[in-house]
């Protein structure tokens, strides 16, 4: 009976492979041909840039896709696989020697399994650095931008409550070197601005922000504006790093979920919206499992669709692939207006089709 599992599973993942890598493939082409190319030829000939340089630019961006068209390659694979097999009646002769189509279904959710744990390591580690590459590469080689070793006019923001505590402005930020210069700093006592602090630079040391060469004034409720007293050397309390600070401006698509966490911690500090960002942290540990999701309903609608050649199988998987990226786009928008809880919003179109695939393949069992 072992050897018989082992045979059965080895059997169907060979079905499911081929398929599989003709669907990744497939699906990156109708990507890059849909949005990549036109980004391409537009940079080509109405920028000038040279075919290098867009070469570079596509091998940087292609990442990202890969790893969204792995769940579309886990469900073309599988409809074809199980289309196939029941219009040989391999399924038939399976259920006719006691087989479950659950048991049947076993491999093909194993495989799926990995196939969404690629997803996600790739999508933690590849992808933002791959994402990285692309925007330096179009900033400082498309755009002839400078690498950006100093920033200028940063504001930090902070609320408590809903209510306005502080405000800091940067004049310029050093991140490498810790370094801050032209410090504002405004301070509020509910909702009126009380205390004013200037300080002409700022250092980074020890884990903590120094600032150098300054004066305090206090702000009365006549908004008259007294100085207080002068210093050399002050604490300034701020519990973000220089590169902390640095990365505020950081595009979300070029941090991994770690890095996206940190940033809505610290933008807790500042009080800003933060239920886009933890629809985006949610999406990107949902996403890998669509693969899963849309295995196992590839499978079960496979079953009943006995005469899907790769023509039709290709057209049904994107049906699919448009109603559920309909649906999260739907409950995307939703968590991001605070509609609905970001968790919801990020799972919900997972949960949806897992029940259909679910209901499909218990009458494919019956």
């Amino acid at each position: 009976m072992g050897g018989g599992v082992g045979i059965l599973d080895r059997f169907i993942l060979k079905e499911l492979s081929g398929a599989f890598f003709f669907g990744v493939a497939s699906f990156t082409m109708v990507f890059v041909a849909g949005d990549l190319l036109f980004q391409a030829a537009n940079l080509i000939i109405e920028q000038g840039v040279s075919l290098g340089v867009v070469a570079r630019l596509l091998i940087y961006r292609l990442p990202e896709v890969v790893i969204l068209t792995l769940p579309m390659g886990s469900l073309l694979s599988s409809l074809l696989t199980f289309s196939r097999l029941s219009a040989n009646s391999e399924l038939v002769a399976l259920k006719s020697a006691g087989i479950p189509f659950h048991r049947i279904l076993r491999p093909v959710f194993l495989a799926a399994l990995l196939v969404g744990l690629a997803a996600m390591i790739g999508a933690e580690t590849l992808v933002p650095f791959a994402n990285r590459a692309a925007e330096n590469l179009l900033k400082y080689e498309v755009l002839h931008e400078r690498p950006a070793l100093l920033k200028e006019k940063v504001f930090l923001r902070e609320e408590r409550d809903g209510v306005l505590r502080r405000v800091i402005y940067l004049g310029e930020l050093k991140p490498k070197d810790g370094l801050m210069r032209d410090i504002v700093i405004q301070e509020f006592d509910d909702g009126r601005l009380s205390r004013i602090s200037l300080a002409d630079e700022g250092v980074w040391k020890g884990g903590e922000w120094w600032i150098e060469n300054g004066q305090v004034f206090e702000v009365t409720k006549s908004s008259k504006v007294q100085s207080l007293f002068r210093f050399e050397r002050q604490k300034l309390q701020l519990d973000l790093s220089p590169q902390q600070i640095e990365q505020a401006s950081r595009r979300p698509s070029e941090m991994s979920s770690l890095e996206l966490l940190e940033q809505i911690s610290m933008m807790e500090q500042q009080g800003q919206s933060l239920a886009p960002l933890k629809v985006m942290f949610h999406l990107r540990l949902a996403l890998p499992w669509a693969a899963v999701v849309l295995a196992v309903l590839g499978a079960a609608l496979g079953v009943r669709s006995t005469r899907s050649g790769p023509g039709l199988g290709f057209g049904l998987s994107v049906l699919i692939v448009f109603a559920y990226y309909v649906v999260m786009s739907f409950c995307r928008a939703l968590g991001e207006a605070g509609n609905i809880p970001a968790v919801l919003a990020a799972w919900f179109p997972n949960i949806c089709f897992l029940l259909i695939g679910g209901w499909f393949a218990r009458r494919a069992n019956g």
